[in-house]
């Protein structure tokens, strides 16, 4: 309590039980002195603990703290009542790491379902999938490019690329299923879908991409937790545009059959 250490006096009157049951001073025990030190004591859980704080620099956060554990663990041998405990930003990171293992598969199997669900068609459904995989393929290669770490900014960033993934993909999928439905081979339909769906596919990713521009390229305060998504996004953004134009329709020609359930078009109207 305050009024039991606020004066050195005040302290040296602390009264203690001895081991023979008899209640003696803080000062017959120990010499009480005021000097210019460290002023507080932490305490957490009813133990005093003393914190070491050290920052990472140009690796990823996880792998510098469990090079520091292990060699910690080999070589540092605590005295008996002490221990050690890694907490802060690596503890955050941990949670954060958990916590995606669950939602990205269950992100991935969700966009599964929903293509399986609008197209009736496991095939259709993995060759959308596939796209995605291909994009994501481009994030990871972005991120080696850069020498940017995997954290679990790029995790959120490779969530956001799966959805404009699926969008671009389902764009070009749809149309070249319209242009067979109306009539054209499976080969004609892709080529012509790859050329006419060139633009608004471009168009939806330029908007993406350069608005992430700025943040991919930024070093300044702050921008390390931001870097790493816009990175993902960008690089991602910019594979899946060669996937769609290029990947897609060849997957798409060789999956493809002539008995394909086609969507319902009014073959009179133009295209």
């Amino acid at each position: 309590m305050p009024q039991y250490r606020n004066t050195r006096e005040a302290i040296e009157n602390i009264r203690l039980l001895s081991p023979s049951g008899e209640r003696v001073s803080l000062a017959q025990l120990c010499d009480v002195r005021e000097a210019d030190e460290g002023s507080e004591i932490y305490r957490e859980n009813n133990e005093r603990y003393v914190a070491i704080k050290y920052s990472v620099r140009d690796r990823a956060l996880g792998d510098a703290v469990r090079e520091a554990i292990q060699k910690v663990d080999t070589q540092v041998k605590l005295p008996r009542g002490y221990h050690l405990g890694w907490e802060g930003e690596y503890q955050s990171e941990l949670r954060a790491e958990a916590r995606m293992a669950l939602i990205v598969p269950l992100t991935v199997l969700l966009i599964f379902i929903i293509l399986y669900t609008m197209y009736g068609s496991l095939k259709w459904a993995l060759l959308i999938l596939a796209t995605v995989a291909m994009a994501s393929l481009g994030g990871l290669l972005v991120l080696f490019a850069t020498h940017t770490n995997f954290s679990v900014s790029s995790e959120v960033g490779f969530l956001a690329l799966f959805g404009v993934s699926v969008q671009t993909g389902v764009i070009m999928l749809e149309y070249i299923n319209q242009l067979r439905a109306r009539g054209n081979t499976i080969e004609t339909a892709a080529i012509e879908g790859a050329i006419l769906r060139l633009r608004p596919i471009m168009m939806t990713m330029l908007v993406a991409t350069l608005g992430l521009l700025p943040a991919a390229v930024s070093h300044g305060i702050g921008s390390d937790s931001q870097r790493p998504f816009a990175i993902v996004i960008v690089g991602g953004l910019m594979m899946n545009l060669l996937m769609s134009i290029f990947l897609l329709p060849t997957l798409y020609v060789w999956v493809a059959r002539k008995n394909d359930v086609l969507p319902d078009v009014d073959t009179t109207e133009e295209i």
